[in-house]
C-alpha cells in the first residue's frame, strides 16, 4: 500500500535460514522430529499427571503449566518454521506477525516466571517443611500460577504496543525465522531509540527479578540442605531439585547469551542459532530433564504403558 511517496508495510518477508534448499529439506526433517518429540513429550507429562493422583501435588502442578507453556510458544514460531523451508514464498501478514510475536511472548515470558515460581516451590518445600501444606496450598498455587501467566501477557503487550506503534515502510525483511522484536525494529523508518530503551528496560527488569527470585531461593536450599545431618536426605532434596535447576540454567543462560552479546550481522546470525535453542530445542529438554530424572513420572509413565497395553 502506498501513501505519498512512502510505501507502507502490510505484508513482511521471513528470511529464515541463509541456507541451500538441499540443506534447508534436512532441516524441516530434523525439526519436524524435535516438534512432534516436543508436542508429545509435553502432552504426555500433563496427561499422567492429570491422570495419576500421587502426582496432584504442587510441584506437578506447576510441572503441568510449564509443559502447556511449553507446548503453547513453540507452536507459536515452529509450524511456520517449518512451512517456510518446503515454499518459495515465506511471506506473513502485519496482522499474523503480531499475533504471532505476542502468542510466543506471552508464554515465553510466562516460562520465566513459571520457573521462579517453582524455585520458590522447592525453597518451601525443603526450608519450610512443616509449614509447606499450608504454604502451598490449591490457592496459592493457583495465584501464583495465574500471576505468572498474567505478567506474561502484560509483559508482552507493552513491548508490543511500543513495537508497533512505529511506522513500517520499504523494506519489509525480517531477518530471522520468525517474528521477533529486534529484527522487527530494524525494519521501522521511524526513530527506535525508545522503543530500544523500553525493550532493555522491560527485559531486563524482568530477566533480573525472575533469576534474583531462583538465586536466593536456591541460596537458602543449599544453606538448609549443609545443615542436614542424613546423607539420605541431602541426596533426597538434591534430587527434587536437580531437573528444576537443570531446566533453569539452560533457559537462562540461553537468553543470557541472547540479550548480552553486542549487535551485529554475526550476533544477528548467532541469534537465529540460540532462538532455535530457546524457542524448539527447550520445550522438548523440559519433559525429558523431568521424565528421567524423576521417579514419581517415570513410575506413573510405567503404569499408564501397561494399562494401555
Amino acid at each position: 500500500m502506498t501513501q505519498g511517496n512512502v510505501t507502507v508495510v502490510t505484508e513482511l518477508i521471513l528470511l529464515g535460514f541463509l541456507v541451500k534448499q538441499e540443506v534447508q529439506y534436512a532441516l524441516f526433517f530434523g525439526f519436524l522430529i524435535v516438534y512432534i518429540t516436543s508436542v508429545v513429550g509435553n502432552a504426555g507429562v500433563i496427561l499422567l499427571i492429570n491422570i495419576d493422583s500421587r502426582l496432584h501435588t504442587p510441584m506437578y502442578f506447576f510441572l503441568q503449566h510449564l509443559s502447556f507453556v511449553d507446548l503453547c510458544y513453540t507452536s507459536a514460531i515452529t509450524p511456520k518454521m517449518l512451512l517456510n523451508f518446503l515454499v518459495s514464498d515465506k511471506s506473513i501478514s502485519f496482522s499474523g506477525c503480531v499475533l504471532q510475536l505476542e502468542v510466543y511472548g506471552t508464554f515465553a515470558i510466562t516460562e520465566c516466571y513459571l520457573l521462579a515460581t517453582m524455585a520458590i516451590d522447592r525453597y518451601v518445600a525443603i526450608c519450610k517443611p512443616l509449614l509447606y501444606p499450608m504454604i502451598m496450598s490449591q490457592r496459592a498455587c493457583i495465584q501464583l500460577v495465574a500471576g505468572s501467566y498474567f505478567m506474561g501477557s502484560v509483559t508482552a503487550s507493552i513491548q508490543i504496543a511500543f513495537l508497533f506503534s512505529l511506522s513500517f515502510c520499504n523494506s519489509n525483511i525480517i531477518n530471522h525465522f520468525f517474528c521477533d522484536a529486534p529484527p522487527i525494529l530494524a525494519l521501522s523508518c521511524s526513530s527506535v531509540n525508545m522503543n530500544v530503551m523500553m525493550l532493555i528496560i522491560i527485559s531486563g527488569l524482568t530477566l533480573s527479578t525472575i533469576m534474583l527470585v531462583v538465586f536466593f531461593s536456591y541460596v537458602h536450599i543449599l544453606s538448609a540442605i549443609l545443615k542436614m545431618h542424613s546423607a539420605t536426605g541431602r541426596y533426597k532434596a538434591f534430587s527434587t531439585c536437580a531437573s528444576h535447576l537443570t531446566a533453569v540454567t539452560i533457559l537462562y543462560g540461553t537468553l543470557l547469551y541472547m540479550y548480552l552479546q553486542p549487535s551485529s550481522s554475526e550476533s544477528q546470525e548467532n541469534n537465529k542459532v540460540a532462538s532455535v535453542f530457546y524457542g524448539v530445542i527447550i520445550p522438548v529438554l523440559n519433559p525429558l530433564i523431568y521424565s528421567l530424572r524423576n521417579k514419581a513420572v517415570k513410575e506413573a509413565a510405567k503404569i499408564l504403558g501397561k494399562s494401555c497395553s
